[in-house]
């Protein structure tokens, strides 16, 4: 048999398996496509309303569903992708958390010690502009002597200069600077620019080194009493004005020309400036609640005069840092039957009840029930109740990190309360927070008795008797000054 004949058998036999294949592939195509028609046509008569019914096709059975258990990992994923948003929330949430709990970790124990000379003197100065009786004053200079500070305290009379040398520290010094007398001032300056100026040993006969400035802290009283405007006579305000506005200032313009000026030998001229570090309460005069007058105008204006302050020496390479203050705990620096008395920076007198203040009759029955209550409420006189405050090494860290440039920003919130309380300020309506402290609209009002005459009577309350004459204008009548100098509950604590 040929090659030829050979391949033509071939071919013939193969063609019954290509025919085959070709025809079961037809067969299905086509079975496919009628049970598709069919079940088309069926579910169309089945839905038909014209169809009676027992022509209608009777649907299919349901496919049997068969339930498989999830495992917990399913279970997880399955209530993750239902609650999308709550578990970005969570994630955020938790991701900052841990991200400041590590910050403060690490801050909390880094470790802060001042410079040494290579004979082991110390190198840093830092003025304290305080008073010696404040806790806030005696905490801090006793933090910064140990961590090997020369800490010099403003004294400005001899019992200042007492209580700084009270303190039993050998490095703990009394400035004395007379602020009132500007030429006096400017002698004490000189002579303390020459002492940071002469050479130091840290031994006899050991090897001598320069002081440097670092710092100069202004630390204002912190304490302010509460009392309507209507009954603080206008001396209170000159005293006020005076002692906590105009005496801090008097206080930095008095360093200026020590700050601007180069102290520093000429082979450290590469030394940083001394910095400036401005101290408020910052809780009261956020809020401005009722009642703190006081308060919140000598912090507004202690804030406005460091801003310009850090405007005026920027250019000069003196950087300014305003420290605004929350809540301590200042139990370790007073009796502890006063621990309950604690202010934020001191101690703070009891509220008294407003029907024992010597106020005016009109004054009482105007202010008196909202004075009880913003005095008595939660958070009244800069404290949170419940809540002791925030550690004073929090502050002292905070200092430090300061002064040694870890922390450059302008402004530094510190203590419990101080950047909540800045935020409700910011934000929250004033009314709500007067509603929260207790403030109360008041319906009944002193009328005017004076008919004419310079002195008053004893004032009625409008509608109280069912005197009062319809219409008229009710306000609250204040004695003239003479009268309630004496009596007014404006006492420095």
């Amino acid at each position: 048999m040929s090659a030829d004949d050979q391949a033509f058998l071939d071919v013939l036999s193969s063609l019954p398996n290509d025919i085959q294949k070709y025809s079961h592939d037809v067969a299905d195509y086509v079975d496919r496509h009628v049970d598709q028609i069919a079940d088309t046509l069926r579910d169309a008569i089945a839905k038909s309303q014209w169809v009676p019914d027992q022509f209608r096709p009777r649907a299919p059975p349901p496919p049997a569903i068969i339930t498989v258990p999830l495992s917990a990992l399913e279970k997880a994923q399955d209530w993750i992708s239902r609650h999308k948003f709550l578990v970005g929330f969570i994630v955020v949430t938790t991701g900052v958390v841990a991200y400041r709990s590590y910050r403060s970790t690490a801050r909390w124990r880094k470790t802060r010690r001042a410079r040494r000379s290579r004979s082991g003197g110390r190198m840093d100065v830092v003025v304290i502009a305080g008073s010696p009786a404040l806790p806030l004053t005696r905490s801090l200079s006793l933090d910064l002597e140990r961590k090997g500070f020369v800490v010099f305290v403003v004294s400005n009379s001899h019992e200042d200069e007492m209580m700084v040398q009270n303190l039993a520290r050998p490095d703990i010094r009394p400035l004395s600077i007379d602020i009132t007398d500007p030429p006096s001032a400017g002698n004490s300056i000189d002579t303390f620019a020459r002492y940071l100026q002469s050479p130091h040993a840290a031994i006899p006969n050991g090897k001598r080194h320069h002081l440097l400035l670092k710092a100069v802290i202004l630390i204002p009283s912190l304490n302010y009493q509460t009392s309507p405007i209507a009954t603080i006579p206008p001396s209170s305000f000159a005293d006020l004005f005076n002692t906590h506005l105009l005496q801090p200032i008097l206080t930095i313009q008095a360093f200026l020309p020590l700050l601007t000026a180069r102290l520093s030998p000429p082979s450290d001229k590469d030394r940083p400036s001394p910095k400036v570090l401005v101290f408020t309460p910052s809780i009261m005069s956020s809020i401005n609640p009722p009642f703190h007058a006081p308060e919140a105008t000598v912090c507004s204006a202690l804030s406005a005069f460091t801003e310009v302050l850090t405007a005026e020496l920027r250019p000069l390479g003196i950087p300014v840092t305003h420290m605004q203050l929350g809540t301590f705990d200042f139990a370790g620096f007073t009796p502890a039957a006063n621990s309950r008395l604690l202010h934020p920076y001191g101690l703070l007198p009891a509220p008294e009840d407003a029907e024992a203040l010597p106020w005016p009759d009109s004054a009482r029955h105007a202010y008196g029930k909202n004075f009880v209550s913003q005095s008595g409420s939660a958070i009244s006189a800069g404290r949170i109740r419940g809540m002791r405050g925030s550690s004073l090494k929090e502050l002292h860290n905070a200092v430090f990190d300061v002064i040694d440039g870890s922390v450059t920003s302008g402004t530094v919130q510190v203590g419990l309360g101080a950047s909540v309380y800045g935020f409700v300020g910011r934000w929250v309506p004033r009314g709500l927070v007067a509603w929260m402290m207790g403030i109360r609209k008041v319906d009944e009002l002193a009328t005017w008795q004076g008919n004419g005459s310079s002195t008053f009577g004893s004032p009625k309350l409008a509608g109280s008797d069912g005197e009062g004459e319809e219409g008229s204008e009710s306000f609250v009548a204040v004695p003239p000054l003479e009268q309630v100098v004496d009596a007014n509950v404006w006492k420095e604590g």
